[in-house]
């Protein structure tokens, strides 16, 4: 259990960490009721302008998600926070206001999330980088599994106390909520002991620095397939905010309270998973890698075909434990295998190619689930993970000349290195020698 939650017992975490819970519980409340309040109240039940909203919320960070990581290595990383914090908070208290003066249409809704996304993009890759900087390289892995309990503790919290609260009084309440809930953070970052953070070398402003990350990324293949896996699969399956949507109004017939149950009980599985990943130690491998990610992709698509709601929502549970295995494994796997002077542009790049693939994905599980229905959208983006994790085993072993070997199960994989193919191959071009002669 000590082992399980040791990044706590580095004080400015315990402070990152604390605000962290209240922030994400109010961001959770304000998302679903964002939702809801698209699908249900500003449209006739549209899919489409759901998923036209998410990928607005989303897209910046393809646009500017690069420069957040310029931020990051050029300045120190708590103040940045601070200040996209900030923004943040006034972003939404003005949502909240639009609402309760019954002023607010589509497009405004539109702009609002569009200008959330372009601060959320500088802010993601800042705030990935950060963690290093609070508890140190050794203890990462565990930091960045106890950040993912975080997110699906509020992710629990917040959806729940969503979906009550829209019953109860209405959508403004929820973001005015959340404009306090940044309150915690804000206050966090500044109680902690500067002196304490292992503040990575700041680079000095100079030409090229956005093709630097990029290059390095693309000449590395352990950085190169976590982040092209993880955009695979955030780009098809991790559309659960729009599928589950659609399945709770559309197929089943509920309500926005049985919606917030859904997101609550895939957060209790991802939460199972991420603590369950913070007793883990060493360095997260490929075979980890790519086998969580086959795993979700099978229980997404199985998920398509469940009778009733409550056969839908218990398999939620293993679809967000195999989730978070995968985004934690693939977020720490990246951090560990970067450099400290290019920390805040390689996870600028992961952040785009997790949230920033989510557009394209969104507007397609949209259009999906208007043409072919819920369960067809839900299906296709398990079916696509599966393949997608395939092809990216195929292409790590090409570019590293290993062989990726299935056992019994398919979600048990070995890599087989170089050193081992090439001792097979000698060996069996002995044996077909001696059988020749």
């Amino acid at each position: 259990m000590k082992g399980m939650f040791r990044s706590l017992s580095v004080r400015n975490y315990r402070l990152y960490a604390g605000g962290q819970v209240v922030s994400i519980t109010g961001t959770w409340m304000a998302r679903v009721t964002q939702d809801w309040l698209v699908y249900h109240i500003l449209t006739n039940d549209s899919s489409f302008a759901l998923g036209l909203v998410t990928a607005l919320q989303f897209m910046p960070t393809l646009l500017f998600g690069m420069y957040g990581g310029i931020l990051g290595d050029r300045y120190p990383k708590r103040r940045v926070l601070i200040a996209t914090q900030s923004a943040m908070a006034v972003i939404s208290l003005v949502s909240g206001l639009l609402i309760v003066t019954d002023v607010l249409e589509l497009w405004s809704m539109c702009l609002i999330v569009f200008v959330f996304g372009v601060v959320t993009a500088l802010d993601s890759p800042v705030r990935q980088a950060f963690v290093v900087e609070m508890v140190g390289r050794e203890t990462l892995q565990n930091a960045v599994s106890l950040n993912s309990a975080t997110f699906n503790l509020a992710r629990m919290i917040g959806p729940a106390i969503a979906g009550v609260m829209i019953e109860a009084f209405g959508t403004a309440p929820a973001f005015f909520c959340n404009t306090v809930s940044y309150v915690a953070v804000i206050v966090g970052l500044l109680a902690m002991t500067t002196g304490d953070l292992q503040m990575a070398q700041r680079v000095a402003r100079a030409r090229g620095q956005l093709r630097e990350g990029i290059d390095y990324v693309r000449q590395r293949s352990q950085l190169l397939l976590p982040l092209t896996l993880i955009g695979i699969i955030a780009m098809f399956g991790f559309n659960f905010q729009i599928t589950n949507a659609l399945m709770a109004q559309g197929v089943f017939g509920r309500g926005a309270g049985a919606y917030g149950a859904l997101s609550t009980v895939q957060a209790l599985g991802a939460l199972i998973g991420a603590l369950s990943s913070a007793r883990r130690r060493e360095r997260p491998r490929i075979r980890l890698l790519i086998s969580a990610a086959v795993a979700f992709g099978v229980l997404e698509a199985v998920s398509s075909v469940m009778p009733t709601y409550d056969l839908f929502m218990l398999l939620l549970l293993p679809t967000g434990l195999a989730a978070i295995f995968l985004t934690t494994s693939a977020n720490a796997a990246v951090q560990l295998a970067t450099s400290p002077r290019m920390q805040s542009r390689v996870m600028a790049l992961y952040t785009m190619v997790f949230l920033g693939c989510a557009p394209l994905g969104s507007l397609f599980v949209g259009w999906l689930g208007g043409t072919l229905g819920p369960r067809a959208a839900l299906f296709f983006g398990g079916a696509i993970s599966v393949v997608g994790a395939l092809a990216c085993a195929a292409m790590y072993a090409r570019s590293e000349r290993v062989e990726l070997r299935f056992n019994e199960h398919l979600w048990r994989i070995r890599v087989v290195p170089r050193e081992e193919l090439a001792r097979e191959q000698a060996e069996g071009a002995l044996v077909a020698d001696v059988q020749a002669r």
